[in-house]
This record gives C-alpha cells, structure tokens and sequence, in this order.
C-alpha cells in the first residue's frame, strides 16, 4: 500500500505576520517558515500506517519555490520513503489556488498509483479548506474530511473514519482508494530526531517544473488588497460587579 502526503511550507505558526506597504500580500520577506501543521499530522499518520506494516511507502509532495525542498527534507526525517518537488515561482498562499493544488496533485496521483492520499484539511495561510475535497471529486474517489480517527482494514481495502462535524462525531465507511483530510485530533506529530534527519539526507526528491505539467494552474481569484487586523482596544478594570454594569450601562451594552 503506498500513501501520498500532501505539505505545504507557510509561514511559521508562532510568527506574527507582516503586511507588504502596498498592501498586496503578506511579506515573506525574511520569515521563518515551516510545514503546515494540518500537514504535519497527514504525514504523522501516514508514517504510522507504515510503522503498523499497513502501508509500504510514504510519498511526500510539496509544490512552490526552490525553498519547499527544505519542508519535504523535514517529511523525509518524520518518515516519508521519497519526495516530490513541483517547482513554481507562484505565491502558495495567493496565486496557487486550491483548484490548480487538486489538478496538479491528480496528476501525481495518475504517476505515483498511490492507495490513499492524506492531506490536512486547510493551510494555515489561505484556509481555503478546498483542495482536498477538490482532488477527491477530480479522481472520483470516496473522501473523508475533518478525520479524527482513522483505521484500516486488515486487507487494506475498506476503512472506517471518523469526522469532526458540528454536531459532534460522525463514522463513516469507505474502499479505498480514497483521500482523506486531517483535523487537529487525529494525532500529536513526532519531532525529527538528528538520526533521522541525517538520513532524509539521503532519500530521493524529484524535482518536476510546474511548467512542464499539462496542468492549467492559473488563478481564479485576484486578491486586491491584504490589510491587518484592527488594533484591540485597551481593556480597563472595574472594581466590583455593580462597576461593571454600571459600566456597561454607559456604554449602551445593557
């Protein structure tokens, strides 16, 4: 059984981003960056399937500029077997849009012949929470989105999911192949030991242009303009409860 891994290199989730002065995108300018942690999980789950002896192979993929080879360096030391790189001068978070991510990953899907496909369930720069749901609807395979828990059969053919939903969880059976998409609960990602990292050094990344792919990856959507949040007002102390409402009264909340 071979699984392939979806990640994405997005600015780090503890960095506190910057806004460019033209207000055309978030300036990367000097920010450290890092896999997704959504993806993080998929290739924690997928490097467990092969610690289980279910899956064979863990394939990882990542699509953007030179740079993304240090993401899949860091797959390759979580576990994954190989790399792909499809090399792009395309901003991941705003010109490479959910639906060109889907036709390029069918497109490694068509190559590699893998029997599941685990993605996170959105990245933490564009949270489109798109691509998934995409790629299953343009391989025509079963998906299951917002997984929490996820276990194969043992003949590796059929398996159950369970779904974060808003009504709470809900278990759905599925054959494979299929995608899946991962939520926070699923699993806590181990961190790349030194022995290993000095080993992903030697496993394979292929490096596939963009432009070589018969793939049409132009965007839908323009962005016109990226503006930080609102500066949060200061909060101010109130004595005791009757304070408080009187407070509140004054302000028209009560």
């Amino acid at each position: 059984m071979r699984v392939l891994v979806a990640v994405k290199r997005v600015v780090d989730y503890a960095v506190r981003v910057r806004v460019k002065a033209d207000k055309s995108a978030v300036d990367l300018a000097n920010v450290k960056m890092s896999m997704n942690p959504f993806c993080e999980i998929a290739m924690e789950e997928a490097v467990r399937l092969k610690e289980k002896k279910i899956a064979k192979e863990v394939v990882a993929v990542s699509i953007g500029p030179k740079q993304c080879s240090e993401t899949l360096r860091t797959a390759l030391a979580l576990g994954a077997d190989k790399g792909i790189h499809i090399q792009t001068d395309m901003r991941p978070d705003q010109d490479l849009q959910p639906l060109a991510v889907a036709k390029i990953l069918q497109s490694i899907v068509g190559q590699q012949g893998p029997d599941l496909v685990i993605v996170g369930k959105q990245s933490i720069d564009s949270d489109s929470n798109q691509t998934g749901q995409m790629l299953a609807g343009l391989l025509g395979w079963p998906q299951a989105t917002f997984a929490s828990a996820l276990n194969l059969a043992d003949d590796a053919k059929t398996m159950e999911v369970t779904r974060e939903v808003d009504a709470g969880l809900q278990n759905v059976s599925m054959g494979l192949p299929a995608v899946v998409t991962t939520d926070l609960r699923l699993n806590e990602p181990r961190y790349a030991t030194l022995p290993n990292i000095m080993k992903a050094r030697k496993k394979p990344i292929e490096t596939i242009q963009l432009d070589a792919m018969e793939v049409d990856a132009a965007p839908r959507l323009k962005v016109l303009s990226v503006d930080e949040p609102p500066v949060r007002e200061a909060g101010i102390k109130v004595e005791s409860v009757d304070d408080l409402l009187t407070k509140l009264k004054e302000d028209g909340k009560l």
